[in-house]
């Protein structure tokens, strides 16, 4: 089985050839992949020297998409998603390929106490994990984590869904489930990145919206409709009551509440053959 690790980076020439070194060291045979992102500083020149396979973007597309470039450039039947930055540790790489044997699809690397890059960031992430062990029925350990083994063939299938930006860990793990195949989890510690970060709290902040409902739509849109569409309609009945208790009538309001649930159910129904048609070819 051939491995290929790949390292999405932007601007990480104070890390990247430690890490590819320390890579090299510890697997020989594996094929390591640098994607530079459009780096302004020597990431590129660094990592060929210690030895790595340099594919560039000719400017800065994003962590995501250079995940694809390095899914699609990647000739290994398995891939290992790390950064370049330090933070992850290439010896246990190996626990997650051990892990992979055992019959899995996709191994991912869940961050213990202590290894958040911040207390608001570890907060989030613990929203995240619970909201997609509610929506796949499974443990869901780490959500966000980028260090990862996955199997390539399978991977590729999703790479249409995967955002550019930086919650491409979050869309392929709920595609892999969504599709049935197998996730485990190998519990790891994150070092301190080395450099500055890529992520900015205020600006990614706005994210946070956008991916619980993407977790939603992605899996089980009707879990995320239902809810809402029950709300309403228990809302027009309580109001409906009190109007009729009050003043012996039904009220536009009532109506609205009404016609509001069954709409967003049935936008929920229709959302469910989407994306049950955006899985049909690995069902």
């Amino acid at each position: 089985m051939k491995i290929s690790v790949v390292l999405p980076a932007k601007n990480e020439a104070a890390a990247v050839g430690a890490t590819v070194a320390r890579i090299q060291a510890l697997m020989p045979d594996a094929e390591i992949l640098v994607v530079n992102d459009g780096s302004t500083d020597a990431t590129a020149s660094v990592a060929q020297s210690a030895g790595a396979r340099v594919v560039s973007h000719p400017y800065s597309k994003g962590n995501g998409a250079a995940i694809k470039t390095g899914a699609r450039a990647a000739t290994g039947d398995v891939i290992v998603f790390m950064d370049a930055d330090g933070q992850h540790d290439p010896a246990d790489i190996s626990r997650l390929l051990e892990k992979m044997e055992q019959g899995h699809d996709m191994v991912v690397g869940a961050r213990q106490k202590g290894s958040q890059a911040s207390v608001g960031r570890g907060l989030a992430n613990g929203l995240y994990n619970r909201l997609a062990s509610w929506m796949t029925g499974h443990q869901v350990e780490d959500l966000t984590s980028g260090f990862r083994a996955v199997r390539a063939a399978k991977f590729r299938e999703f790479l249409y869904l995967l955002p550019n930006g930086f919650s491409y860990p979050t869309t392929s793990t709920m595609a892999f489930f969504r599709a049935g195949y197998s996730v485990a989890y190998v519990p790891i510690h994150a070092a301190k990145r080395i450099g500055k970060s890529h992520v900015r709290l205020l600006r990614d902040g706005t994210r946070f919206l956008l991916i619980i409902f993407k977790i939603g739509t992605l899996f089980s849109p009707l879990k995320i409709f239902a809810p809402v569409a029950f709300g309403m309609f228990a809302l027009g009945s309580a109001w409906y009551g009190w109007t009729w208790w009050q003043h012996a009538r039904f009220t536009n309001m009532s109506a609205l509440l009404y016609t509001g649930s069954v709409m967003v159910f049935l936008m929920g129904l229709i959302s469910e053959q989407i994306t049950a048609l955006m899985y049909k070819d690995s069902s």
